[in-house]
């Protein structure tokens, strides 16, 4: 089993040095869920939500949000974004939202797609809340990552 990449030899928490890896094309893609009833997917459908389109919201919240990841997270070093896609669309549950991060860096951008998901999901939530207070959010989860030294992963996601 590996070690842990955020601990020293003292045990102590530490950001990875990333100085000696090389510059890659990274890409990661991750999803989200938000469960919703049937009623409130239909008012969604005819666009009849009272606080607005909230899928629009979200898809601008996750893009923010991909952004501003290495402020929240503690240990995420700030990288320079290229590209980060936003999709939000109604399906028979609810809400699927999709980010796809881009960045030629020294490390990843798993982080950022995860955080977008997260927080576009949070916008669907709080757009929605006033017509269910049931509201889930599941399945949050990455679905690809291309570069770096451990290779891709993908849940057979194609990109």
């Amino acid at each position: 089993m590996k070690k842990f990449s955020h601990i020293d030899e003292q045990g102590k928490v530490k950001m990875v040095d990333v100085s000696d890896k090389s510059v890659s094309e990274r890409v990661a893609i991750a999803s989200a869920k938000v469960f919703l009833k049937s009623e409130v997917i239909e008012l969604l459908r005819s666009r009849q939500n009272p606080k607005g389109d909230p899928l629009e919201v979200a898809r601008i919240a996750g893009i923010m949000a991909a952004k501003k990841t290495f402020e929240i997270i503690p240990l995420c070093h700030q990288i320079n974004l290229s590209s980060i896609k936003i999709q939000a669309e109604i399906r028979d549950y609810g809400v699927y939202i999709e980010a796809e991060v881009k960045a030629n860096e020294k490390t990843g951008v798993e982080m950022e797609a995860l955080t977008a998901v997260s927080v576009a999901s949070l916008t669907v939530y709080d757009m929605c809340k006033a017509l269910q207070k049931d509201i889930e959010i599941g399945e949050v989860r990455l679905e690809l990552k291309t570069g770096g030294r451990s290779g891709e992963f993908s849940r057979g996601v194609k990109i």
